[in-house]
């Protein structure tokens, strides 16, 4: 396969990230309308790539294409929220369920190091979020479902809409971690059972501070 197949991909996969962190960022707000004129002119590049990012954005959930209107970024709704909610409770309990059966004493220690660090940053929001979403993503990694690990990925971009208004609700993330130390307590000590319930649990608690 040629290079020249290959730069337009490149391309317009680089704007598609480009575009993804700043409405993850809030620069570009839920609702507003993307001007793909002065994006086009910023990037440097023609609309076409600038259309085909935003093609992959629609698919993500990200952006919402309007006719004769252009492009949105989307705004979700409670419904959405609860929806995206309730999907992800149950895949991430099904795949922690599976690590709580599975998992190495190796991977055991691995989880363990990554909620100590979630501990450790209790007082920063932006690194007890990242941390925590390493630690969701992990456990579906050792699940080792690629499908089901794809679907939660989708959802979980579409989850960054709303991002950190749960956390800044007071006394979210000391709870948050409560729950995560349900979750892990569960994990190592090999109970599918209560390391599921654990994770759903989470995420309701997660949605209701959310909502």
């Amino acid at each position: 396969m040629s290079a020249v197949t290959l730069t337009p991909r490149a391309l317009y996969e680089e704007v598609a990230e480009q575009l993804r962190q700043r409405i993850f960022r809030r620069e570009l707000q839920p609702g507003s309308w993307i001007d793909e004129l002065k994006i086009a002119e910023e990037f440097g590049i023609s609309r076409t790539p600038l259309r085909e990012a935003l093609k992959v954005l629609a698919a993500e959930g990200l952006v919402t294409m309007k006719v004769r209107r252009g492009a949105y970024v989307t705004e979700m709704s409670e419904k959405d929220l609860r929806d995206v909610y309730h999907l992800l409770s149950l895949l991430e309990s099904d795949a922690a369920g599976v690590v709580a059966e599975r998992a190495t004493p190796e991977q055991q220690q691995t989880l363990q190091a990554l909620h100590a660090e979630l501990e450790g940053a209790v007082a920063d929001r932006e690194k007890f979020f990242a941390v925590n979403e390493r630690f969701h993503m992990l456990v579906l990694e050792m699940a080792d479902n690629r499908w089901r690990s794809q679907m939660v990925a989708d959802l979980r971009k579409v989850m960054k809409l709303n991002r950190h208004n749960s956390l800044f609700k007071q006394g979210r993330i000391e709870d948050s971690l409560t729950e995560h130390r349900a979750i892990l307590e569960a994990l190592l000590a090999r109970d599918a059972a209560r390391t599921m319930q654990a994770m759903q649990t989470h995420f309701a608690q997660g949605l209701e501070a959310a909502t």
